[in-house]
């Protein structure tokens, strides 16, 4: 396998472009932790997943770009920004990529789970959520750069830039099909039970904690949050596509995977 050094043997004048596309202050977040393996990128599938020539596909952890066009729905809003994006970064970078794997190392797809680099160690993810063209996703156990790229897109809400320019979040009652959502809502209530922690919206949504993953969480606070807002983040799962729903079940369910998904505003 070549090594990361590899990246450093780009021509001058990609190396002076890399200087340009790379600004302050994506730079400072989530720097390289060492060698790292290359590849060489094939296409750049969307903005935040990669084909490389030795046919893996690539998915970028702790980022969530908008979606393309597909299956008769329309793209969101800065999907082809993101890709052409991360495009520039690939190009920059002579078409390589350096990785470093995950310590879950596919998903349910098959994918490869990795953070990505240049040449000269700026991360790709943080750079695309410090621009405001992705959300930001924790997905124990791969958190090991959650905390920086959190800055990342700390950054891009306070210069409203990208998507944040018009933050999407929504109510419980605005959800109209399941995938990735921002949640803004009230807490009506918080029950533990067998299946885990329910946080109970105002709405037909219900956030849910899974057992294994509880021990993530500071549930004391959690057992406080009735009666305040929350702000919430992940995958959204229609319930209502079951050949039948239970009785009292909410239609829509969104799955806490990680602390960092879940905002308390003061």
């Amino acid at each position: 396998m070549e090594r990361f050094e590899l990246l450093k043997k780009a021509p001058l004048a990609g190396a002076f472009f890399v200087s340009v596309v790379w600004g302050f202050p994506a730079q400072a977040f989530c720097p390289a932790p060492g060698k790292l393996s290359t590849a060489r990128v094939e296409q750049v599938l969307d903005g935040d997943t990669l084909r490389l020539a030795d046919g893996r596909r690539v998915r970028l952890i702790g980022l969530n770009a908008p979606e393309r066009e597909h299956h008769g729905r329309p793209a969101e809003p800065f999907a082809e920004a993101a890709r052409e994006r991360l495009r520039q970064l690939v190009a920059a970078n002579d078409g390589w990529v350096g990785l470093q794997p995950g310590t879950q190392a596919r998903d349910r797809y098959g994918r490869t789970l990795a953070h990505a680099y240049d040449g000269r160690g700026h991360n790709w993810e943080a750079q695309l959520l410090a621009e405001g063209l992705g959300y930001q996703v924790a997905m124990a156990p791969n958190v090991a750069l959650a905390g920086c790229l959190q800055e990342a897109e700390r950054h891009a809400r306070a210069v409203e830039a990208g998507l944040w320019r018009r933050p999407a979040w929504k109510t419980p009652e605005q959800l109209q099909r399941g995938g990735f959502a921002l949640i803004r809502a009230r807490v009506s209530g918080v029950e533990r039970n067998r299946g885990g922690l329910w946080i109970e919206l105002d709405g037909p949504l219900v956030l849910r904690i899974e057992p294994e993953r509880l021990g993530l969480f500071d549930l004391p606070a959690l057992q406080r949050l009735p009666g305040r807002y929350i702000k919430a983040r992940g995958w959204v799962v229609d319930h209502s596509r079951r050949e039948r729903m239970d009785r009292g079940q909410m239609r829509w369910m969104l799955p806490l995977a990680h602390p960092l998904m879940l905002e308390v505003p003061p």
